[in-house]
């Protein structure tokens, strides 16, 4: 079960949350989201437990916890919640005609006898 953890301190690392979630359970994987650019950690991590029962008991225990003097948010990942969901939407580029570009198969103006 992957589990999202927000307003985490900005001096963890990935270790840090790994000590944090196996007093309740084994832990398979766990990341914090790191700025590109700055390299500071986003405020946001994911962890994953095989255990759904241990990871809900982690969840009970840590939501709403202080640790470094702030306030931590442990709840269970949706799946939809990695996607983007900002910006524009993707649709289907649509076909234009080039300015330039004189109709087709029409005749001029005199041969088509609309004088």
């Amino acid at each position: 079960m992957e589990i999202y953890i927000g307003s985490i301190p900005f001096k963890w690392k990935d270790k840090d949350l790994i000590t944090l979630f196996e007093n309740f359970g084994t832990v398979e994987k766990a990341a914090i989201v790191i700025d590109k650019i700055t390299r500071q950690n986003k405020g946001f991590g994911f962890v994953t437990m095989n255990d759904s029962i241990q990871a809900q008991n982690a969840i009970r225990a840590l939501n709403g916890s202080e640790h470094l003097g702030i306030v931590i948010k442990v709840q269970a990942s949706d799946p939809q919640s990695k996607e983007k969901k900002f910006g524009r939407k993707k649709t289907e580029p649509k076909v234009l005609k080039p300015l330039h570009e004189k109709p087709k198969n029409k005749l001029p103006p005199w041969l088509r006898k609309e004088y």
